[in-house]
């Protein structure tokens, strides 16, 4: 029988904090509202993203996809002994994160630990989050509970191996005569120059393409880092190659076999399934290039024993904090200038979603 760790932090529940997406074409565009709600965003372009939900009926895998995180992690969390109630909160659609919050203080709860879908830090998958969570909480009032964020996992030993994992998987997809050629495309979302600028987004994720290539033996030449789902202005920077324009660079070069690996997502949801098995496919084949997608962590079984026990390591406050490569673990009290927004409001009405 598991033993139960000792909770050193008081927490006396789990908060799951996702991106939310709609679950029927009458919550497409309230949802892509709530998305871009005080930015600068031209109609047509909510429009326009609107179209890649309606080509899947107008819903997102998101949800469901949280839900079944939910269940396995629950599962094995009780295997360990932890038997917090897991409540979970979105930023942009049902249950909405003000709502969860609501239901948290009418149950007593005091003190939550929120798990934040996002293994990267920006302002965007980090800063904005806990925003969120912070304006949930002080539209509750006085009763909402103190909520701490947990750290981020990026170059966590379990996180690199359930991403080789899924990698390893995709490389036996690959035609036999093809595996000693291949190349990796590790994708992740874009985000503004300005936004970079200010964070480690661009650094973690090199460290963790690094990590899950040197662990299935890939040398440098054989992989890159590229981003997709840009959004907002042409004219504003974002981070580059976008990964149509590295396939055109791949095809140059006469590469025939690709894996495009969403290593900056965490689940299969809309921008993985609409701009990398979509519009990535089709490009590779009018191009010849034989296309092999990499399932993201999901609910990898050691992805989400990596969650339960990032859990456990904050409720014990534990000194054993995993991680490998280059960089100690992230801190777990984000300092005050941390991910700040970038200079100019990005739009982002896909994000992930």
């Amino acid at each position: 029988m598991s033993t139960a760790p000792e909770n050193n932090a008081g927490y006396d529940a789990l908060l799951i904090v996702g991106f939310g997406g709609p679950e029927k074409p009458d919550d497409v565009m309230p949802f892509l509202e709530n998305v871009v709600r005080g930015r600068p965003v031209p109609r047509e372009r909510l429009l326009e993203v609107a179209e890649h939900y309606y080509h899947f009926d107008g819903v997102s895998p998101i949800n469901a996809q949280v839900r079944e995180l939910i269940t396995v992690l629950r599962a094995e969390l009780d295997r360990r002994g932890v038997t917090l109630p897991l409540y979970w909160g979105n930023r942009n659609w049902n249950p909405m994160l003000p709502d969860t919050v609501r239901e948290m203080a009418d149950a007593g709860v005091k003190k939550a630990l929120s798990v934040v879908l996002a293994a990267y830090s920006s302002y965007s998958s980090c800063r904005q989050y806990r925003e969120n969570v912070i304006a949930a909480c002080k539209e509750v009032g006085e009763q909402a509970p103190a909520c701490d964020k947990m750290r981020v996992y990026y170059n966590h030993p379990d996180f690199i191996a359930a991403n080789a994992d899924r990698l390893l998987a995709a490389v036996e997809q690959i035609p036999a005569e093809g595996r000693d050629v291949y190349h990796v495309a590790f994708t992740a979302h874009s985000i503004p120059g300005s936004m970079a600028a200010g964070c480690d987004y661009e650094k973690q994720l090199t460290e963790t393409c690094r990590l899950v290539a040197e662990k299935l033996g890939l040398p440098r030449e054989r992989w890159s880092l590229v981003y997709q789902s840009r959004s907002g202005r042409p004219e504003d920077p974002w981070l580059e190659p976008d990964i149509l324009d590295h396939i055109d660079w791949l095809h140059k070069y006469g590469q025939k076999n690709l894996i495009i690996h969403p290593v900056g997502f965490l689940s299969d949801h809309m921008e993985v399934m609409y701009d990398l098995d979509e519009e990535a496919r089709i490009k590779c084949d009018e191009l010849g290039i034989t296309m092999v997608r990499a399932q993201t962590v999901g609910t990898h079984p050691t992805f989400v024993a990596m969650l339960a026990s990032l859990i456990i390591e904050r409720m014990s406050q534990s000194p054993d904090r995993p991680a490998i490569g280059f960089y100690p673990a992230n801190h777990d009290v984000c300092p005050v200038n941390c991910c700040p927004a970038p200079a100019r409001p990005a739009a982002r009405p896909g994000g992930n979603s």
